[in-house]
């Protein structure tokens, strides 16, 4: 194998370390994989010194650090983390040769070529592609986690094409009078409501405060991790709040597959997807995903998969890695 690359997938929660080469089949190959708490730690150069001192091997002098952050210059402020870092003293500081910085979701759309079918659950009918150009497909990703994450990807001849964004912000767009009325709630809080207020571990939050509220019900849990227990469990409220979620999440999804064209698939990440999959996949969200007026039909031929692989963010970082570095 290649000399190892040092890859890291930073999000508002967790921070996520691994090494990198090429494989057997010259595809990405990950190992001495550790994740850790980003608040256990005052900055991301520590994070990072904290993972080499655990390695037991040679280390790493090229580095891709994914974060759930706009790359737009050499310095990065995290949207939903305290941590910020200038990119040029972050290479000198971690002694690296070579230090490319891109966006979360620019990685988790560079996964998407090497994912396996083990990897992918079908959400709803898989449906032939409409399109049948075998040298380009149109997809999008998004994920729901700390923060709401969107990219388009364009799969063709040799690397794909990953159009990063911050579709996450855009505003909320009710579907209905009991989505009005928690849009309404919700902007007693915030001076806008964008999408990521809704969906995303902290939107869940949001959605039963509003629905408590809305329903004049006792409030019954805290964070995510209490309600989505609460839903396993049958609670009103949480499971009104998860459902909600779900339904919400659908159509988002789906406007975002009418606003890139992602007429081969959609992908859907994060740490949130994996903890309601259950429920993504049989609650309403493909119908709400569908559900595009004139546009119906042309929705349901369009697959949606949700990405089972552990670690697809440090699986995106190494494929940009061997790109990149492989010359």
């Amino acid at each position: 194998m290649d000399s190892p690359i040092l890859v890291a997938d930073i999000g508002g929660t967790k921070a996520r370390f691994a090494l990198s080469a090429a494989g057997p089949g010259r595809g990405p190959h990950l190992w001495a994989m550790h994740e850790f708490w980003v608040d256990h730690f005052d900055s991301l150069a520590e994070a990072i010194q904290y993972y080499l001192t655990r390695l037991h091997e040679p280390l790493p002098r090229r580095a891709v650090i994914a974060v759930a952050s706009p790359v737009t210059g050499g310095h990065i402020q995290f949207s939903n983390s305290p941590w910020s870092f200038s990119i040029a003293a972050l290479q000198a500081e971690a002694g690296l040769e070579k230090l490319e910085v891109i966006n979360d979701f620019a990685a988790l759309g560079r996964a998407v070529p090497h994912l396996e079918a083990a990897d992918l659950r079908a959400i709803g009918a898989v449906p032939e592609p409409l399109l049948h150009d075998e040298h380009e497909r149109q997809c999008a990703v998004l994920g729901p986690g700390t923060g709401l994450g969107v990219c388009r990807i364009v799969l063709r001849q040799g690397p794909p094409l990953v159009l990063e964004t911050e579709g996450g912000h855009i505003g909320f767009a009710p579907a209905d009078a009991y989505e009005a009325a928690i849009l309404a709630f919700l902007l007693r809080r915030y001076p806008r409501v964008s999408v990521e207020r809704l969906i995303s571990g902290p939107g869940l939050e949001n959605l039963h405060a509003a629905v408590c509220t809305i329903d004049d019900s006792p409030r019954s849990a805290g964070g995510p991790v209490e309600i989505i227990a609460g839903a396993q469990r049958g609670e009103a409220t949480c499971t009104r709040a998860v459902e909600l979620f779900c339904s919400i999440l659908g159509s988002f999804a789906g406007d975002v597959a009418l606003l890139h064209g992602a007429w081969h698939g959609l992908y859907l990440g994060g740490g949130m997807t994996a903890r309601l999959l259950p429920w993504i996949r049989n609650g309403a969200f493909r119908q709400r995903f569908e559900a595009k007026g004139r546009f119906e039909a042309l929705m349901r031929g369009i697959p949606t998969h949700a990405i089972t692989h552990a670690q697809p963010g440090l699986l995106g970082a190494a494929a940009c890695a061997l790109d990149g570095f492989r010359s």
